[in-house]
């Protein structure tokens, strides 16, 4: 399981790169371990609770649709990128398939 300071690098390597954190998805395991650290990695992001340890990032477009990204938090580095409208009616619709997407490949990896 990821801890606190892979958290933390995690978080600071995608704000270098123009990345902001916008949510957070985490196991109840996850949420216990992190504790109250999770104010200081998180700040005023949503936390969600889920069966998915996963952070979510936007980074502002040149042009056109906003850039999320989901990065898995856990022990198979791996993250989904999806171009979306946050204005549009199909924003959470899109965001939730991406999300299972990355459970199935998640899954997917560990039983490879």
């Amino acid at each position: 399981m990821i801890d606190a300071d892979a958290v933390h690098e995690l978080v600071e390597t995608y704000k270098k790169y123009g990345w902001i954190l916008r949510r957070v998805l985490l196991t109840h395991k996850l949420d216990t371990s992190l504790g109250s650290k999770k104010e200081t990695l998180f700040g005023n992001v949503p936390i969600n609770i889920s069966d998915l340890d996963a952070a979510w990032f936007s980074r502002p477009p040149k042009a056109g649709p906003i850039a999320w990204e989901i990065r898995y938090l856990g022990d198979i580095p791996y993250a989904l990128l999806e171009n979306v409208d946050e204005g549009g009616v199909e924003f959470e619709t899109i965001l939730q398939a991406v999300e299972g997407r990355l459970r199935e490949s998640i899954t997917a990896k560990r039983s490879a």
